[in-house]
C-alpha cells in the first residue's frame, strides 16, 4: 500500500473514501453550524427570520411514444435573516439537496452567505456568496419557484458566486447595481471575472424593469457581454413579463445572432395562478473560434430551441407557507412532453413582524 503507484486502484480507493469521510463530516458541521446559530440568534434577538422550504413533485416525461414517471425530492433549502447591528445585515440560504462539497465551487450548496452593510438609505454593500446579477425576471427567481426554464439558465455552470455588490437609489424605487463576482462560466478558475452594471426599477406604476449589462469571462477568457432587459407589465390581476437577452463575445470580429427571448403571462383570481411562458434560445453555427471552441458556452451553436408550456398553482391558505401546483410543457430540441404535478410548503422557526 505505501508503494502504491499514483492513480492505482489502492489510491483511488483510499482518496474515495477520504473523500465520502469528508463530504459527511461537511454534512455534520454544516447542521451544527445552523443549529448553534438557531439557538445562539434567536435568543439574542438576532434572526428576523428563519424557515426550511421543500418542494417534491411527480414528473412524467412522454418521449417517442414512451412514457416515464417518477417522485423527485427537488428542493430542502434552510433560510436564514437576521441583523448583527443596526445597519449590518446577513443572509443565509442552504441548500440539502445539492452535494456540500464540489472542488470546483466553493460552497457548492450554499446559494446565499452574504453580509449587507447599509450605509445610508442611498447606499448599501454586499459582500459574500451571492445571486450574480445578469438581468431578466426569468434568471432573477428563486430556483425552487422555477419548474422550467430557458436553455441559457439552464446549461450555465453556477447561478451564485462569491463577490460584492454596490448599490445606489437615487430616487425612490429605482437602484443601480455595480457587482464585481467569480465567473458563472468558469468553475474552479479564481482568474475568471465577472462585472455587471445593472438597474432595478420602473418607468411607471404598471411598468417595472431588471436591466443589466454584464461581461463574463470563460475558461478560454473569451469575455463574453450579456445585454438583458427585463420587463414585467402589471394590471390588475394580469402581469406579463417579457425578457430579451443578446450575447456576444468581445473577441468575434463578425457575431452571428446569439440570443435568448421569454413570455410569461400571469392570471391571478382568489387563491389560484394560472400561467403560461415560452421562450427561444438561439445562436448561430459560426459562433466559434479559430479552433472551433463556442464563443457561448450556454447556447450551442448552431442551435435553435422553441420551448415553452403552461401551469397551474394553487395556494389553500393565501401565502407562501403552502403551494400546489402542475405544469406541463416541452420543447422542440429533446421532443418530449414534461408533466409536473407536487406541492411547495414552508415550515417556519421564527416569522418576520411584518
Amino acid at each position: 500500500m505505501k508503494n502504491a503507484p499514483v492513480g492505482s486502484a489502492e489510491n483511488r480507493k483510499v482518496f474515495a473514501t477520504f473523500a465520502d469521510l469528508t463530504a459527511d463530516l461537511m454534512r455534520k458541521a454544516t447542521l451544527t453550524v445552523l443549529l448553534l446559530l438557531l439557538a445562539t440568534g434567536m435568543r439574542a434577538q438576532l434572526v428576523e427570520y428563519c424557515y426550511f422550504e421543500a418542494r417534491g413533485s411527480y414528473n412524467g416525461t412522454w418521449s417517442d411514444s414512451s412514457f416515464e414517471g417518477k417522485l423527485t425530492g427537488d428542493f430542502l433549502n434552510f433560510h436564514l435573516k437576521g441583523q448583527l447591528a443596526p445597519g449590518l445585515s446577513y443572509r443565509i440560504r442552504q441548500r440539502f439537496t445539492k452535494p456540500l462539497y464540489d472542488p470546483k465551487v466553493p460552497l457548492n450548496a450554499t446559494d446565499l452567505l452574504t453580509l449587507t452593510w447599509d450605509i445610508n438609505e442611498k447606499w448599501s454593500l454586499d459582500a459574500g456568496k451571492l445571486p450574480v446579477f445578469i438581468g431578466g425576471f426569468e434568471w432573477d427567481d428563486a430556483p425552487i419557484d422555477l419548474y422550467y426554464f430557458s436553455d441559457f439558465a439552464k446549461t450555465i455552470p453556477q447561478v451564485y458566486a462569491l463577490g460584492g455588490t454596490a448599490y445606489f437609489r437615487p430616487v425612490q424605487n429605482q437602484t443601480l447595481h455595480l457587482q464585481v463576482t467569480q465567473s458563472l462560466l468558469a468553475e474552479g478558475n479564481w482568474d475568471a471575472w465577472n462585472a455587471s452594471l445593472g438597474w432595478t426599477g420602473q418607468f411607471f406604476n404598471w411598468w417595472k424593469t431588471l436591466w443589466g449589462i454584464n461581461f463574463m469571462d470563460d475558461p478560454y477568457h473569451h469575455m463574453m457581454g450579456y445585454l438583458a432587459l427585463g420587463n414585467r407589465f402589471e394590471a390588475g390581476p394580469v402581469a406579463l413579463e417579457l425578457d430579451g437577452m443578446y450575447r456576444r463575445s468581445f473577441k468575434q470580429k463578425k457575431a452571428g445572432l446569439d440570443l435568448t427571448v421569454i413570455g410569461k403571462l400571469e392570471y391571478k383570481v382568489g387563491k389560484f395562478t394560472l400561467f403560461a411562458k415560452g421562450g427561444y434560445d438561439t445562436n448561430a453555427a459560426n459562433n466559434v473560434d479559430e479552433e472551433g471552441i463556442a464563443y457561448d458556452l450556454t447556447v450551442a451553436p448552431g442551435s435553435s430551441i422553441l420551448w415553452g408550456g403552461g401551469g397551474l398553482e394553487f395556494f389553500p391558505l393565501r401565502n407562501q407557507d403552502l403551494r400546489i401546483h402542475t405544469v406541463v410543457y416541452g420543447d422542440n430540441f429533446s421532443k418530449s412532453v414534461i408533466v409536473k404535478a407536487g406541492l411547495t410548503f414552508r415550515l417556519y422557526l421564527k416569522r418576520p413582524l411584518t
